[in-house]
Order: C-alpha cells, then sequence, then structure tokens
C-alpha cells in the first residue's frame, strides 16, 4: 500500500501571512503566557493523556505508549484515557516486548472489540503491525522517524511528511488480510502536503522531543524549535483570540502560523505553551467569540483578535 505522491508546493518555505504585532505587545503576550504556562507545568495540573505516558521511565516503552496515546486523542478525554488503558493492559509490563514479538494474526483475537469512536479494532491491530515493522527495520519509532529529517532545528514539516509517506508503504495485509481501498489504519498517519494539521502526530513528538514537568522527552533527534502546535478546537480558538494566526480554517497552515508567532516569543521552544494554551480552552475559560467575553480568562487583556473588515490590511503579504 503506497501513501500517493506529494503536493510538493505545499512543502515549499514561503512565509504565511503574518499578523503584525509591537515589540511591546509581544513582550506583554510573552509575560501572560509564560504565567499561564508556569501554572500548567506540573504532572497533574489537568487530566491529560500525557499523565498515562509518563508511567513508563524508559523511551523505547514510552514511545509506544505516546503513538497509541496521541493516535486515539480525540474525543472526550474521559473516553480517550479509557481507550488507552484498555488497550495498554493487552500489553504490560513492556509496551516494547509486546511490540517486539507482535503477530497481528495471533493478537487479533485478544484485541477483538477494541476500538475508539470510528477506530475499529482491526485498524488498531494494522497501527501495532506498522509500529512492530518500524521496530523491526530501525529499532525504534525515532529511528524510522529521523529517516526523513535532514536538520533537526528545521521545521519538521519535511520530516512528517516523509514519516507517514513511509509508513503507508508498510505491508499491512496481515492484519486486514484483504486491504481496504482505504484502510483506517491511515487515519493515524495523515500529511501535512493534504493540508492536515497532524493534530495528534505532533502531539506525539511534543511528548517525545520535549522535557519540563508535563513532556517526558526521550528523542533526541529532533529539537524542540522545529516542533509545530497540535493544532485542535482549543488551540484554534486561543490563538485567533490573541491574534496568533490570521487564518480561520484549521489546517497545517493555520498550526505553523501559531507556531511561527509563539516562535517571535520563544525561539528555542515554541511549543511550550501549548499545554497550557490547550487547557485554558477546554476549561472554558477563553472569551472569544462569547458573550461573557474575556472576563474570566487569565490572559485578558492580551486579546487580539482579527476583524474581518481589517484583516487585509492587518497581514504581511506571503510573496
Amino acid at each position: 500500500m503506497r501513501g500517493g505522491s506529494a503536493d510538493r508546493s505545499f512543502l515549499t518555505n514561503r512565509p504565511l501571512s503574518r499578523i503584525r504585532r509591537s515589540a511591546a505587545s509581544r513582550a506583554q503576550l510573552r509575560a501572560g503566557l509564560d504565567r499561564l504556562y508556569a501554572g500548567y507545568n506540573r504532572d497533574n495540573s489537568a487530566a491529560d493523556p500525557i499523565q498515562i505516558v509518563r508511567r513508563y521511565p524508559e523511551t523505547a516503552d514510552r514511545e509506544i505508549v505516546g503513538f497509541c496515546a496521541a493516535g486515539l486523542a480525540f474525543g472526550r478525554v474521559r473516553s480517550v484515557l479509557a481507550s488507552l488503558e484498555s488497550l495498554l493492559a493487552l500489553m504490560e509490563p513492556s509496551p516494547f516486548r509486546f511490540i517486539r514479538t507482535f503477530d497481528p494474526i495471533i493478537e487479533r483475537r485478544r484485541l477483538r472489540g477494541l476500538g475508539h469512536r470510528w477506530v475499529r479494532d482491526v485498524d488498531i491491530v494494522a497501527l501495532l503491525w506498522i509500529l512492530r515493522q518500524m521496530v523491526d527495520r530501525n529499532g525504534s519509532i525515532e529511528g524510522f522517524f529521523a529517516e526523513g529529517i535532514d536538520d533537526s532545528a528545521t521545521p519538521v514539516v519535511h520530516a512528517l511528511e516523509s514519516f507517514c509517506v513511509r509508513a503507508m508503504a508498510l505491508d499491512v495485509s496481515r492484519a486486514y488480510g484483504r486491504v481496504p481501498r482505504a484502510p483506517g489504519v491511515r487515519y493515524f498517519f495523515p500529511r501535512p502536503s493534504t493540508g492536515s494539521a497532524c493534530k495528534r502526530l505532533n502531539l506525539f513528538l511534543r511528548w517525545m522531543v520535549r522535557r519540563d514537568e508535563l513532556d517526558p522527552g526521550g528523542w533526541s533527534s529532533l529539537t524542540p524549535s522545529a516542533l509545530i502546535v497540535p493544532l485542535d478546537v482549543h488551540v484554534m480558538r486561543v490563538g485567533r483570540c490573541l491574534g496568533l494566526t490570521p487564518y480561520r480554517s484549521p489546517g497545517w497552515r493555520m498550526a505553523a502560523s501559531i507556531t511561527d508567532s509563539l516562535r517571535d516569543l520563544d525561539a528555542s521552544d515554541p511549543v511550550r505553551y501549548d499545554f497550557a494554551i490547550c487547557h485554558l480552552g477546554m476549561a472554558g475559560a477563553c472569551g472569544f467569540e462569547r458573550r461573557e467575553k474575556d472576563s474570566q480568562c487569565p490572559l485578558r487583556g492580551l486579546c487580539q483578535p482579527i476583524s474581518r473588515r481589517r484583516r487585509s490590511l492587518r497581514l504581511i503579504s506571503q510573496s
């Protein structure tokens, strides 16, 4: 099964549209986001799949758990955690050793009924079989991913594209038997060239590359400066409220533009603000397009939403 040809024009390094912000405004925004980051930079600050990933001290186990956790990270948090715990119960005591010997034909029966929303049990079998092939070929998911890295500090778009194309070229017939035209496992490997924000893959990379009280790290092939914000509805809403992006539609360009704006605040680690921004939105504290405005928001006063009438006047040309 092949991943298809990429739209290479999307992977050029043309500058994205930006919203102008003065030096004083950037300093105020950084101070506010630094305070928000400090408040959330604790391992128990909010219910999140990262708490399960952090249980595993060994990087080999952690990257297997992290990929599965990020891949299932859609829907209500409680449902995500329940699906992940059910899967991990079959992989204990060492998820890495489980993957090293994983046989989709033998394990299919044990995984029967273990799905998550529209992801079926056979799609999870196919995912685990792909991870087994990555480990067999390169020793780890990181080793497989690193084949597509040109520069550890360059934004990760090219490496992600390569990773997903190569993953989708691996055999999944042992999982599916007769492989469907559009196998569900493809959902775990979206490509930037299709316009996808690749939220769950960027979330996995954040966990594996960054290291603080929340993100456990473990990878050395990328630097935090290369990461892209895992774009979800909460990051999108808060990002637009703070004037971090001029884009209105979710996708790779919005994720990259929010990251570029955060890179202006912290060039070495722009994605460190992601968890705090996301959970601020999840808590309903952001007043973007709400009657309550930002009266309950810890970032109140920093909003810079772009109006439709003045939108064209405040963008920097892409050319």
